[in-house]
């Protein structure tokens, strides 16, 4: 029997609201933003419906500032990350729970608000991401160095 699990979340939606970045005590800096998944689906009578589940999302370290930078409220993203839960107690000794998605990876789908004809979202990708194979419309950001190109990133996308 193995003793390996998983903790894997991949999820493409929209920012409910502009990142928000932050640093602790130590200087590590750290984003959150709100992430809306939607959902089709048709009901036993066959009227189709409609719903939404809504994702608080964290980065920390240098794709924290990434994601400040690049993202804003509707942009339109993938991300790869893992599920966490943190407790505590509030003021009032009530105990509190939050489950949110830790971003280790990140692709911006759309070009930014405001980008004119003339700019386009390589003009924000890495140097050596421009020059991949990555479609100039995808950003692609990871948090650690990876020794994988950014190629092999693109094709663990399972879309």
């Amino acid at each position: 029997m193995s003793t390996r699990s998983l903790n894997k979340v991949l999820l493409i939606g929209n920012l409910t609201r502009d990142p928000e970045l932050k640093y602790t005590p130590q200087g590590t800096s750290v984003c959150t933003f709100g992430l809306a998944t939607n959902r089709e689906w048709t009901d036993s009578s066959g009227q189709k419906q409609e719903g939404a589940e809504f994702h608080r999302v964290v980065a920390w370290g240098k794709l924290a500032e990434i994601c400040s930078q690049l993202l804003q409220k509707g942009r339109k993203i993938y991300i790869e990350g893992r599920l966490q839960t943190r407790s505590w107690k509030t003021a009032e000794g009530q105990d509190r729970q939050m489950t949110e998605v830790v971003m280790e990876e990140m692709i911006a789908l759309d070009v930014p608000k405001g980008a004119g004809s003339s700019e386009s979202a390589e003009s924000y990708m890495p140097e050596d991401l421009a020059t991949s194979s990555i479609s100039p419309s995808d950003e692609v950001f990871t948090p650690q160095e990876s020794k994988s190109s950014a190629k092999d990133v693109a094709d663990e996308i399972p879309f």
